[in-house]
């Protein structure tokens, strides 16, 4: 991402399913600056998600249901020569859109996302955060809730997300690995607890790594998909 885009528009992407409680708040951080979009995708919510996006003004579509079809919605929506794509349970930090802006100008690098912060004080979290942080540093590979960011143009060129009903983020940051530098911005996103407390932080963790292990083995992503929802809805 050599081009001179310091002014360039960034066209943030939210995909979203019964998030009522969360887009507002998700929303709220962006609105600090000024050359950006907001695009909410809804899969189909059945709460108050959609009117409470509208209500905001920003631009609100929809699509089929699946994280990564709805990425790739909002993407043809967008407008902006940068696209971030956003969860609804994520805060951007003040000053985010200058940070991507040096990051994408910068030479070899091809996209970029931010380091992790958990909103909950457990110190277990402070652990699950070090290692999210050290991996993404060193192995370049952030996933969805660190804010992914990259060029239009780049995203189109790899074809978007892969459509899978899950690990969509870790294959789209391994096609992008393939480019050229993922760099991480020091500076943290803020995303909620709530994945991790639902079933506790060791057996999340723990789950987390058994999938991407399943993956790299070449169990299908169907497979890891219907598992996974097994698992987080099965009563503890």
């Amino acid at each position: 991402m050599s081009q001179n885009i310091a002014a360039a528009k960034i066209s943030i992407i939210i995909p979203v399913i019964n998030e009522a409680g969360n887009i507002k708040e998700a929303i709220a951080t962006t609105q600090p600056s000024t050359n950006i979009e907001v695009i909410v995708v809804d899969g189909g919510s059945k709460d108050n998600t959609v009117k409470i996006a509208h209500s905001l003004g920003v631009k609100v579509i929809s699509s089929s249901p699946g994280r990564a079809v709805q990425m790739n919605a909002g993407a043809v929506a967008a407008s902006g020569e940068i696209l971030l794509f956003l969860h609804a349970d994520t805060r951007l930090p003040i000053g985010f859109d200058e940070m991507i802006c040096m990051v994408v100008q910068q030479p070899g690098t091809v996209a970029g996302a931010f380091n992790l912060r958990i909103d909950a004080s457990l110190l277990s979290l402070r652990w699950v955060e070090l290692g999210v942080n050290l991996r993404s540093h060193f192995c370049q590979m952030p996933y969805g809730d660190q804010a992914i960011f990259l060029t239009k143009v780049l995203f189109q060129q790899i074809g978007g997300f892969p459509e899978l009903p899950i690990m969509e983020d870790f294959e789209f940051m391994r096609r992008l690995k393939a480019k050229g530098r993922i760099t991480i911005i020091s500076t943290p996103v803020v995303t909620s607890a709530r994945r991790w407390l639902q079933k506790g932080v060791f057996k999340t963790t723990l789950l987390n790594q058994i999938i991407i292990i399943a993956y790299l083995l070449g169990v299908s992503p169907a497979q890891i998909r219907r598992w996974y929802h097994r698992e987080k809805f099965k009563r503890i």
